[in-house]
């Protein structure tokens, strides 16, 4: 047993948003992540147990909440394993090890692929959740079959950790721009292009709402990526295919099978054809083209 303290963060919140923080959470370092349902079915309490009083002390101060300490626990009860890194395709693998060492030992058994460095912190996509991976491979997909042109342009909504605007450069993209209305995020995102080997001028990172933000000049991508809820999703389409070049295609992530119908009636309202669906658990993503 370990004497080292616990640092326990809670809140009550509205049961609809139950997987939002499952996926807020999700592969966060040292946390782990209880939820509990209450029998009126319209409320929960999330609570997440840190190693670290400073972790426990950003969770409380990005999403409000109670931190309290607890004493004398052992802390592999509440830890998660350690994720594997993610191998994508022939082209990505993806760790959070920041080792020095040990990052050099990955890059030498992967001399074939890129390795994105992305370290588990307050922001989505490590790589290794459902969604962000099948992004990851769906973009390798594209890019293999010459479905987008040479130097396409790329724009991520909802850019999380920034690995799939980081993973597009890598790609072949000539220019990316990242949006997140999470400020953490956008500094984060920030910090993986240096940690990844790319500079500020390669990609744009920038803070906004996706339902009201719009590109500067009116400027259109070839390829739009949206890793977001499917409430913001559908609200946003309707702007977002605006942006979208004629030829372009844009992958749809984020998606609860229970708010799929949504997403392709919002889709096809705005004249977007679902090319390709895959799932991975409750989790699907769409490929959309006009």
């Amino acid at each position: 047993m370990s004497s080292d303290p616990i640092y326990h963060w809670s809140k009550l919140s509205s049961a609809k948003w139950q997987d939002a923080w499952e996926e807020r959470f999700h592969a966060i370092e040292d946390t782990s992540i209880v939820i509990n349902e209450f029998p009126d079915k319209k409320t929960i309490r999330v609570e997440a147990y840190c190693r670290h009083e400073e972790q426990a002390e950003k969770i409380k101060e990005q999403f409000g909440g109670s931190i309290r300490k607890i004493a004398d626990r052992d802390w592999v009860a509440f830890s998660a394993p350690e994720s594997p890194p993610v191998i994508v395709r022939d082209k990505f693998l993806v760790t959070p090890d920041a080792d020095e060492e040990r990052l050099a030992k990955i890059r030498a058994a992967n001399a074939n692929r890129d390795v994105l460095l992305i370290p588990a912190e307050m922001a989505f996509g490590t790589g290794d959740h459902a969604t962000t991976a099948t992004c990851l491979r769906m973009m390798c997909d594209l890019v293999a079959e010459g479905s987008l042109p040479e130097g396409f342009r790329m724009l991520d909504l909802g850019c999380g950790s920034g690995i799939l605007s980081i993973a597009a450069m890598k790609l072949g993209s000539s220019k990316a721009v990242g949006t997140d209305y999470d400020e953490a995020a956008v500094r984060i995102s920030k910090e993986n292009v240096k940690r990844n080997g790319l500079s500020d001028g390669d990609i744009h990172f920038e803070q906004a709402d996706v339902t009201t933000w719009s590109p500067e000049g009116g400027e259109k991508f070839d390829l739009i990526c949206a890793n977001i809820f499917a409430d913001v999703l559908c609200q946003t389409l309707p702007n977002a295919t605006g942006w979208l070049a004629s030829d372009g295609a844009m992958i749809l992530s984020g998606i609860l099978e229970d708010h799929l119908e949504d997403v392709v009636e919002a889709s096809a309202a705005s004249g977007l054809a679902i090319r390709e669906r895959r799932q991975r658990g409750k989790w699907v993503t769409l490929l959309a083209v006009w």
